[in-house]
Parts: C-alpha cells; structure tokens; sequence
C-alpha cells in the first residue's frame, strides 16, 4: 500500500516548488514516488473551475467547492490505483483545501469533510504556513479571485490553522528559506514513512 503525502497552504506558499523537491528527493532514495495536483486542469471539470476562478463563469461558493470536489473524484480511480500500486503520492491541495476555503466563505466545515469522505484519506498532511501579506508579495500579477481577496486569505489560514491542530497535521514556517523547509518536509515524511 502506498502514502498519500499532502501539502496544503495559501496560494504561494511554496506548495508546488515542496511537492516537486519532495517528490525527486523520494525518487533519489530509490521510492516510486509521482505528484499529483489539485485543481487537475486538465480534466472536463478541472477546465471549468479554471473558468470559473478566469471570471468567465459566476458560481456560488458553494457550487464552487463541488466543482473542486468532483474534480478529486474524477482522479481517484488513478489515486487509489498508484496507492494500490505502493507509490507515495505527494498531493499539492487535497481535501483540506475545500475545507479551508469553503469555510473562509461561509460553508460548513463537516458537510465540506462529510461529501468528501469517500477519497482516499491522506497518510500525512504537512501545513506550510505563511501570512496573507507573503502570499501578495510573491505575486503581484495575474492572480486569481481568490487570490486579490485578502481578507479571505486571512479566514483560509485561520481555517488551516484550526485543521493542522484538530487532525496532528504537521505545520511549518513557510517564510523561511525553500532549502530548510524541504528538510523540514523530507525529515517529517521520512519519520511517516518509517512507521508500519
């Protein structure tokens, strides 16, 4: 059986360059490791939240937060497929990230868990957590609705906050240097992985 690795943060915080690094540092000691990604854009239903978060399309938050959903069950066939298959999944966005933005809009947290209950639950889920403020200064252009909407991104990290602590998620400084946190991230999903 393989390990679903997930890591989660505001936009920005280093959730991609941290998957990527993990996922070669895995692979270089010699696990079948793959990253996956969520929204999938690729897919009929990861097309049509880009739509959405593009401005084209108007949905509630609600319909919004079934959309990225659904978007995670069209992939978890070849989710349970690569962890039946014994690879660690290293997942940038995952479950938790519905939760926290659903929340940030008014949704309820246990429905937003409770529709979502039938994926593949994660091994470990690693919180790189950075200010709203960060997330700005490291990207000034081309941002999304969600991402221009700073007072929403304080409710998201106040949201994963309240999740890293209620489930024993690991939660790490994400303004420091990329190097040290992928040290900090390899060393916690090594002593996961130890673990029978």
């Amino acid at each position: 059986m393989g390990y679903l690795i997930v890591l989660e943060g505001l936009d920005q915080s280093g959730k991609q360059t941290q998957a990527e690094l993990l996922r070669d540092r895995l692979k270089d000691d010699g696990r079948k490791a793959r990253l996956v990604s969520f929204p999938d854009y690729g897919t009929t239903i990861g097309e049509e939240i880009a739509r959405a978060l593009q401005g084209e399309r108007e949905y509630g938050a609600d319909v919004m937060q079934l959309l990225y959903i659904a978007n995670r069950y069209e992939r978890k066939p070849d989710l349970q497929r690569w962890l039946d298959g014994g690879l660690v999944l290293v997942c940038d966005r995952y479950v938790a990230s519905s939760v926290a933005y659903g929340e940030a809009q008014g949704l309820d947290a246990l429905w937003l868990m409770e529709v979502q209950k039938f994926l593949p639950a994660p091994s470990l889920t690693i919180m790189l957590d950075i200010a709203p403020e960060t997330a700005v200064q490291r990207k000034a252009v081309d941002r999304d609705r969600y991402e221009r909407d700073l007072a929403m991104q304080a409710r998201v990290r106040d949201s994963y906050r309240r999740q890293a602590a209620e489930q024993q998620w690991v939660r790490l400084d994400g303004e420091r240097p990329k190097d040290i946190i992928a040290a900090d991230v390899f060393n916690a999903v090594a002593s996961r992985l130890a673990r029978p």
